[in-house]
């Protein structure tokens, strides 16, 4: 008898494929676990049962189940990122497989190493590394991100990862859309936001490889408080860097909310202020900061569309794993922290 497989995944079919693509890779039967703390695309960690405790580990990763917005969960698009860095000073897993046949496990999935590490999502999580190890850890954040941006996009097969000319301007629009193909609700505030966000777009600065989602609770860090691999690729494109920073900026506000599921580390002793780690950004990018401003306003316009598009998904009975209940209350603080920002700025 087969193991009991988590939703979304085809034990057997993915079994098959591996024997066919990767023969010898796996040996018995395998076992699967999802991922908690990931709110969009599925990850599971994949294991056989049959190897030695710390052997025989994959990640597999899938979009969602139900209401899968065109473009937002491309698992090519995810893989060939992720092998385009792996030669690079940016730690990304190894890659092994992309299946784009969806009658396997019933989506597109790929295939890659497991990397052992820790995803610190809270304060109270980082609190036991002491004040030193936590601000040593996120500014290590800081200066991986750094790398990341300096990455020669052509020399690495990326040239043609993205449209930069115009990246601000389409990226407005596509969360627009994405907005919209999620409403389901009046969320006041969130034209105003758009719209302001729109009269006052900066000028970009050279493209780089962008991450889309870059936060402490992305990146494993092993005992040594040093970043093992920088994970949850599906939002990667060649644009404007700044958008990276804006969002590491945004998360490392308090928001002082018990029990999110948003996760969020500023609150730990030791944490850098948003401040301190733009500061370290320009220092060692040489990148001209000074509109920070409208990037973390962006930013928390970005991530109230994802939470409203999580939210809807709920409301349909679309999501696996826990914390989905709560998702939708934290759309409307979202909106007003980017109105402020935008404002203050």
């Amino acid at each position: 008898m087969s193991p009991v497989a988590p939703p979304g995944l085809d034990l057997d079919g993915l079994r098959a494929r591996l024997d066919r693509e990767l023969p010898g890779l796996v040996r018995g039967p395998l076992e699967a676990r999802v991922i908690e703390g990931g709110r969009s695309n599925l990850t599971y960690v994949v294991r056989d049962t049959t190897a030695p405790d710390g052997h025989g580990q994959w990640v597999v990763r899938r979009p969602p189940l139900g209401h899968v917005l065109a473009t937002a969960h491309d698992m090519r698009r995810e893989y060939r990122v992720i092998t385009a860095l792996h030669p690079t000073p940016v730690p990304v897993p190894g890659t092994l497989l992309l299946c784009e046949d969806e009658a396997v496990t019933g989506a597109p999935f790929y295939v890659m190493e497991y990397v052992a590490g820790t995803p610190y999502r809270t304060a109270e999580q980082l609190a036991p590394l002491g004040p030193a190890r936590t601000r040593a850890a996120v500014l290590g954040l800081v200066d991986t991100l750094v790398d990341l941006h300096a990455v020669d996009a052509e020399a690495v097969g990326l040239g043609d990862f993205g449209r930069p000319e115009g990246f601000l301007d389409r990226q407005l629009r596509r969360f627009g859309k994405q907005l919209d193909a999620s409403r389901s609700r009046d969320l006041p505030g969130i034209d105003e936001l758009h719209a302001a966000l729109g009269r006052a777009l900066p000028a970009s600065p050279a493209p780089a490889v962008v991450h889309g989602d870059y936060r402490l609770d992305n990146v494993l860090l092993d005992t040594d408080d040093r970043i093992t691999a920088v994970l949850d690729w599906e939002m990667s494109t060649l644009g404007d860097p700044l958008t990276d920073l804006g969002l590491l900026v945004m998360y490392s506000v308090r928001l002082d909310l018990p029990d999110s599921p948003v996760s969020t580390a500023a609150g730990a002793p030791g944490h850098p202020s948003p401040a301190e780690l733009v500061e370290r950004y320009a220092l060692r990018s040489g990148r001209d900061t000074s509109a920070i401003a409208w990037y973390t306003a962006f930013a928390w316009f970005k991530l109230a569309v994802i939470l409203e598009g999580i939210h809807y998904r709920y409301t349909l009975g679309s999501t696996v794993g826990r914390g989905f209940d709560r998702i939708g209350d934290l759309v409307p603080l979202f909106i007003q922290h980017g109105l402020t920002t935008l404002k203050e700025g």
